[in-house]
């Protein structure tokens, strides 16, 4: 798992595309820092495998899913990425819970900055928007965010200066997607209360409640 705190940005050096897979070779130095292959990083918000380290670099290979579903499919060379390296068990939780499995990708509807503020939304799918909640967190390109608003299908952050600097955010611009992961909490309540609402499918009624006395 990782925390969304964004450690350093890395630049994608190049991607060389396979049958059914890329190997992404990505430059970057502190998450380096004692990496083995086999170990696990977040790149943009998608976790994957180290597989090699050489000369500043390492690389991974992306499978045809996470090509397919997350915006690592449309990296090139030159573009820069949010990267994390995998945390410990004595790590403070600066964020919060992250996978770094992606739940789909969001455009990018605002994205403007005023009175030392930098404000994000993105337009998120009915499906996936009943897990955002306001003051809860959300994970855009691996990055752990706070939900300042809702509306309608718009999910709102905003974003302080010293990681707008410090993330690949300052590089993006209104159209453009990002990786959402919604917080795995919520998604785990509402799997574990799905059988008891089930079974208390039809009990609170409007006329049931009328019988208890509430006004309606």
């Amino acid at each position: 798992m990782f925390t969304g705190i964004i450690e350093e940005t890395g630049t994608v050096q190049s991607v060389i595309r396979e049958t059914g897979r890329a190997r992404l070779i990505i430059k970057a130095s502190r998450v380096l820092e004692g990496t083995k292959a086999g170990d696990s990083i977040n790149i943009d918000g998608v976790c994957q495998t180290v597989s090699q380290i050489s000369g500043g670099t390492f690389s991974v290979y992306t499978l045809a899913e996470s090509l397919k579903k997350t915006t690592l499919g449309g990296l090139s060379s030159g573009k820069k990425v949010n990267l994390e390296r995998a945390a410990r068990a004595d790590t403070r939780l600066g964020g919060h819970i992250v996978q770094g499995h992606v739940s789909c990708v969001v455009p990018i509807r605002e994205l403007s900055t005023g009175s030392g503020n930098v404000y994000l939304s993105v337009e998120v799918p009915s499906a996936h928007l009943r897990y955002c909640v306001q003051e809860g967190s959300v994970s855009l390109d691996g990055i752990s965010l706070t939900v300042a608003d809702i509306s309608g299908k718009l999910v709102r952050v905003n974003i302080i200066p010293a990681t707008f600097e410090g993330t690949a955010l300052k590089d993006k611009k209104t159209g453009d997607s990002m990786n959402l992961e919604t917080d795995i909490i919520g998604r785990y309540v509402e799997n574990l209360l799905q059988p008891y609402l089930a079974s208390r499918a039809g009990v609170f009624t409007e006329e049931k409640l009328k019988e208890l006395g509430y006004q309606i």
